[in-house]
């Protein structure tokens, strides 16, 4: 199972950079557009679309690059087996069944993975073999 939640991290880590380098294409797009038409307004009307084209974009990537660091959070997370890190990964791996089609399908095997029983067992060995041992 050690592979299987390996292998859930780094896809989710994959998945949340591809939305992350998303959002800086869009951003970068609409910034030129706005740009490109601030330089080339004829129109008197443009001097109230161009700084909307630029919010507009600036609003999308934000949305965007919010929605997708958690993925990339909660990967690297996983990669060290931190239980918050597999709790947080079901959440979002429960909110990737409405991501269709690949994140659906991430989704469906990150909740399989995480979900199992041996995934559980293998996370309370991981954490019970690192806990701190307290002074008597």
């Amino acid at each position: 199972m050690e592979q299987h939640v390996k292998a859930v991290a780094i896809l989710n880590i994959c998945l949340g950079a591809i939305g992350v380098l998303g959002a800086i294409v869009v951003f970068v797009i609409f910034g030129g557009v706005a740009g490109f038409l601030s330089y080339t307004h004829l129109d008197p009307q443009a001097e109230f679309v161009v700084p909307l084209i630029g919010v507009i974009g600036g609003i999308i990537s934000l949305f965007v690059a919010f929605v997708s660091l958690p993925g990339i959070v909660a990967g690297i997370g996983l990669l060290y087996f931190q239980n918050w890190a597999r709790i947080l990964m079901i959440v979002l791996s429960a909110l990737n069944l409405f991501h269709f089609p690949f994140g659906t399908a991430l989704g469906v095997y990150g909740l399989w993975t995480l979900l199992s029983s041996e995934t559980e067992a293998f996370f309370q060995r991981r954490q019970m073999a690192y806990a701190p041992v307290r002074p008597v």
